[in-house]
């Protein structure tokens, strides 16, 4: 019985296999971080998720400059006033960003105040401008932003609340605390989650067993009704300040239970790999052996459960302020702003405002999408 063998006749190229060898070098030569980062940016959803979230939490950084007013200016002549509609063009013309002014009327059947634009009051936005006064970071005094109303004119984006006070100017100084509530609340989860899951999982014996009983017992809990009792005992003479890193210690003592419990049973397995051992007849302290030979193992679990749960703590946040137990005012937040929209009827009157809810929605998505992007490129071998 006869092997038909088929023999390529294009001429051999050695080069191809010096470049393709160069090729196998610089994948199997490349640092963790380097695959890491090559396997991240295929993943268009995920690369466009972090970008959000660094615009996002860039802002936060400047939010006094981003914002055309102060977050507690009023303007008591423009109570309840509906977002202005942002134009290019006017009759034709290309003039360049402005909106159109309002003009007021209170209506006497159902008492409502009533906004209607006015097409001949073109209202040009400056760039780069003084405005309302500030201090940045409550440090440095200043007035100068990145964009501002017309002289002796109105901008609001996204309407005014029952104060008169600007919808996107409070936004955008909610993000600053909304979102460091979540980096905050996940450093200290992050910490006792890997802390008590590696003790556990790394003895066994009689540490594991109080420590799963620990987590039982937490866990048992209801978590909103819990979250609820215990934000009720923060002192009211507390400062903004003080009552912010109450919340923060708050959620992250209630989140670290799920990441402890995962880290334990994956150190369960670990600890009997041939490397550990070798670590461990080597002499190495287990604090070594946890952080270099074992937690290595699984980051991508970990990464996972950093990025999905700096989301849920922010909708914790939101929660409780929503609910009158959270943040108070003056300090402002995604979910104070949502508090002042509780009542339907007002709601229904003036629907903007619930607009803060577009940001919680916003970055709970890339924090989503990010997190399976990057839980997939931490493993870049796969």
């Amino acid at each position: 019985m006869r092997d038909d063998h088929y023999v390529s006749e294009a001429p051999f190229d050695p080069q191809s296999i010096e470049k393709l060898s160069e090729g196998q070098e610089k994948f199997f030569l490349a640092s963790r971080k380097k695959l890491i980062w090559w396997k991240l940016k295929r993943h268009k959803l995920a690369v466009w998720s972090g970008i959000i979230l660094l615009l996002m939490y860039g802002s936060t950084l400047i939010s006094e400059f981003i914002s055309p007013y102060n977050y507690q200016s009023r303007h008591t002549d423009h109570i309840y006033s509906p977002p202005q509609r942002l134009h290019f063009f006017h009759e034709g013309e290309f003039i360049g960003p402005f909106v159109y002014g309002n003009d007021y009327h209170l209506n006497m059947d159902n008492l409502k105040r009533e906004y209607t634009p006015n097409p001949e009051k073109v209202e040009k936005i400056r760039f780069f401008c003084s405005g309302d006064s500030y201090e940045f970071w409550g440090l440095v005094k200043a007035d100068f932003h990145f964009f501002c109303p017309a002289e002796g004119k109105t901008l609001f984006l996204f309407g005014t609340d029952r104060l008169g006070r600007d919808m996107f100017s409070r936004i955008v100084y909610g993000a600053r605390i909304s979102l460091l509530i979540g980096l905050g609340g996940i450093v200290v989860s992050l910490f006792l989650g890997l802390l008590f899951g590696g003790l556990a999982g790394y003895y066994g014996g009689w540490v594991d067993s109080v420590i799963q009983r620990m987590t039982e017992i937490i866990r048992s809990f209801p978590e909103l009704p819990l979250w609820m009792a215990l934000s009720a005992i923060l002192p009211v003479t507390w400062s903004p300040l003080l009552v912010f890193f109450g919340i923060t210690v708050i959620l992250a003592l209630l989140d670290w239970t799920g990441l402890a419990r995962s880290v334990r049973s994956k150190l369960l397995a670990l600890r009997e790999e041939d490397y550990c051992t070798a670590a461990r007849l080597m002499g190495a302290p287990p604090g070594r052996i946890i952080k270099k030979h074992l937690l290595p193992g699984f980051s991508s679990h970990i990464i996972a459960s950093a990025t999905l749960s700096i989301p849920g703590m922010i909708l914790g946040e939101t929660a409780l302020s929503f609910l009158g137990l959270g943040l108070r005012p003056p300090i402002t937040s995604w979910g104070v702003l949502l508090n002042e929209a509780q009542n339907i009827n007002v709601v229904a009157l003036y629907p903007w405002l619930i607009l803060p809810v577009l940001p919680v929605v916003v970055i709970i998505l890339a924090f989503n999408f990010f997190g399976d992007g990057l839980r997939d490129a931490a493993d870049p071998y796969k």
